[in-house]
């Protein structure tokens, strides 16, 4: 069996726009070369964001938009396609749930695709409702 190195959850972290690029296209199936302006967006829109680190890799990821009141939207969590079923993510949204609670939060949605309904509504605790998407591009 492989041993496995504890993941440190780091809030706000120093973020890399070529290292979280990189996972994000390893977790969604994105182009690997194209490099997206992560810090600056997180900076701009963003009430925190949590990566999950394997010593200095990055490993799992997920961030927190706001309305600056009492909704916060979770966003992008992504974890790395070869550590999926360790807990990461679970570990990253509860995190990110505590850190919109603790900014005075009382609501955090989030949007998925059906294949993650077990996640999102058995752990992570959400409860399904109705919503409305248009697609704009």
């Amino acid at each position: 069996m492989l041993h496995r190195m504890a993941i440190a959850l780091v809030s706000r972290f120093e973020v890399d726009d070529r290292r979280l690029s990189a996972l994000h296209a390893r977790a969604f199936g994105g182009d690997p070369a194209a490099v997206r302006p992560w810090s600056a967006r997180l900076a701009r829109h963003a009430l925190t964001w949590i990566g999950a680190f394997e010593a200095h890799r990055l490993v799992g990821f997920v961030q927190v938009c706001w309305d600056g009141g009492s909704h916060a939207f979770l966003l992008d969590t992504a974890v790395d396609p070869d550590r999926r079923q360790e807990g990461i993510a679970a570990a990253l949204v509860d995190a990110a749930a505590e850190e919109a609670r603790d900014a005075g939060c009382e609501w955090l949605h989030v949007d998925f695709e059906p294949h993650l309904e077990r996640f999102y509504l058995d752990r992570c605790g959400f409860r399904a409702t109705r919503a409305g998407l248009i697609r704009l591009s």
